[in-house]
């Protein structure tokens, strides 16, 4: 049997798995890194962290998993994916923290590109809106707040990339500077139709072209592995940013199959297959995979999903561990009236409110911990429905199932409540692990341990369905309250 190694390099730690090619996990290995904010809204990592993180996972993993190094045939990558990394080309050093998917120091940035008419050529091109959550307007940040980087980057010394682009620059030793058209989609600064930079977006966001990396296949050669770490030439055969991976890995082959995957943010994608569909309730158009001809989805990215829960863990210490959220929120019958609007960082789809704040509303003397606890999973369940709507009516597509992944899956009684609200059953596959799963079938798909796509579909199995029991008024009444909340919370700081 052949063997896959998949780095999941993500917000909060880095992971790396090694699956066999049924897709059933073999290791897994994960390290946690620092989460830097050095003033609020923005939001930073160290890049050397990532990289050191992610080295020794995937130096663990292949240690501990015990088996033959030639054995493992492949290395596929996914990652946190608007995250902004810019280094130097001859010493490898970056001229400034990772500025994260999360920061919104750039809002004002958009705000003036709205206002100067920019927004529809933006969405036109790219298919995203104008948000501080892409990596365009990061980099620009980058280039005009860092002295002598702008110098630099017209020189061609520094390198920008996402942070699959870092690692590959990392694992080859400089030898390999490139991304694959999902990351890339994420930029702001790359044409989802002709499948390169766009000149027209590099102007607009000052961006010189001699820092953008190169544009491959997210199922063929990134190069081969050159670190002492790693046995031989590992070759990496697969990248993708964490949920187009996650959709891959999900085997959402044909248009119109949807998943939805609870991390730190909550992402959905339904498949479009080989043409984009231009959103018209403000979700996001890119690019699902290519594999040897571009693919495409429709997204709704949720920036506060799992993250609310660590908020009750680290913040209100209502919770010794994440785990123990579900039998805290068991504790009450129902939310109590009260509803929780994560917007910690704004909200993103299909509201886009870069000055939306966090808020707890419905309290009164009854209300418990329980309460609260129950109203932050809800709080996740309400955004994924929303997403869901827009993108019903964006693709004329009715969902009839959802699939789901991410950590926050684990969680039984999110999953029905998720359920009852969409009135569709929720699907949890037998792997949850699907965003690493998605890289390493890119992977072996580039060098033919699986044949075709059908053959990954084969592996895919179900480990519960949530079949919805609440009565349609019941659920009408719940989300007509959590629109409410919203509303009061929306642009709140520049109120």
């Amino acid at each position: 049997m052949s063997y896959l190694l998949a780095l999941d390099q993500g917000t909060t730690s880095s992971r790396a798995i090694v699956f066999d090619s049924t897709g059933r996990i073999v290791h897994t290995a994960q390290k946690e890194f620092a989460q830097i904010y050095p003033q609020a809204g923005w939001v930073e990592h160290d890049p050397a962290e990532i990289w050191s993180s992610q080295l020794s996972v995937a130096a663990q993993a292949l240690i501990e998993c015990r088996l033959p190094p030639q054995s493992v045939v492949a290395m596929g990558i996914t990652n946190q994916r608007e995250t902004t990394i810019l280094w130097d080309r001859l010493t490898g050093e970056p001229v400034y923290n990772a500025i994260v998917w999360q920061d919104r120091r750039t809002a004002g940035y958009c705000d003036d590109l709205r206002r100067a008419g920019a927004e529809m050529e933006v969405q036109s091109r790219t298919g995203l809106l104008l948000d501080p959550y892409f990596s365009g307007t990061k980099l620009h940040w980058m280039l005009e707040n860092i002295p002598g980087v702008r110098h630099r980057a017209e020189s061609g010394r520094l390198a920008f990339g996402t942070v699959d682009s870092w690692l590959i620059w990392k694992l080859t030793g400089g030898a390999v500077h490139a991304t694959d058209p999902t990351n890339a989609s994420r930029t702001l600064l790359f044409n989802i139709h002709s499948g390169e930079w766009d000149e027209e977006m590099m102007r607009l966001l000052g961006v010189p072209r001699q820092v953008l990396p190169e544009v491959r296949p997210s199922s063929g050669s990134f190069g081969v592995v050159d670190n002492p770490g790693f046995h031989g030439s590992l070759p990496i055969a697969g990248v993708a940013g964490d949920q187009q991976a996650a959709l891959f890995g999900q085997a959402c082959f044909e248009p119109g199959l949807t998943k939805n995957t609870y991390g730190t943010g909550c992402f959905m994608l339904m498949q479009t297959g080989k043409n984009p569909v231009a959103s018209k309730n403000r979700l996001l158009t890119t690019v699902a995979w290519d594999t040897g001809q571009r693919e495409y989805a429709l997204e709704g990215s949720v920036f506060i999903g799992g993250a609310v829960v660590q908020w009750l863990r680290d913040g209100l210490k209502i919770i010794h561990a994440s785990k123990d959220v579900e039998g805290l929120a068991e504790t009450v019958k129902d939310n109590g009236g009260v509803y929780l609007v994560p917007a910690f960082a704004g909200l993103g789809a299909p509201h886009w409110d870069a000055y939306a704040r966090g808020a707890i509303l419905g309290i009164t003397r009854g209300v418990t911990d329980g309460h609260i606890a129950r109203a932050a999973l809800e709080s996740i369940a309400f955004q994924v429905a929303d997403l869901v709507l827009a993108m019903e009516t964006d693709s004329g597509i009715h969902l009839e199932e959802l699939r789901v992944d991410g950590g926050a899956s684990c969680n039984n009684l999110l999953l029905q409540f998720q359920a009852d609200l969409l009135g569709v059953p929720v699907v949890r596959p037998n792997i949850t692990e699907t965003t690493a799963l998605g890289a390493a079938y890119l992977a072996g798909l580039a060098v033919g341990v699986y044949p075709n796509r059908q053959t990954i579909a084969h592996n895919w199995k179900v480990d519960r369905r949530f079949e919805p029991a609440m009565s349609r008024d019941r659920a009408a009444g719940l989300r007509a309250c959590w629109s409410r909340a919203v509303e009061r919370a929306r642009d709140w700081e520049s109120a």
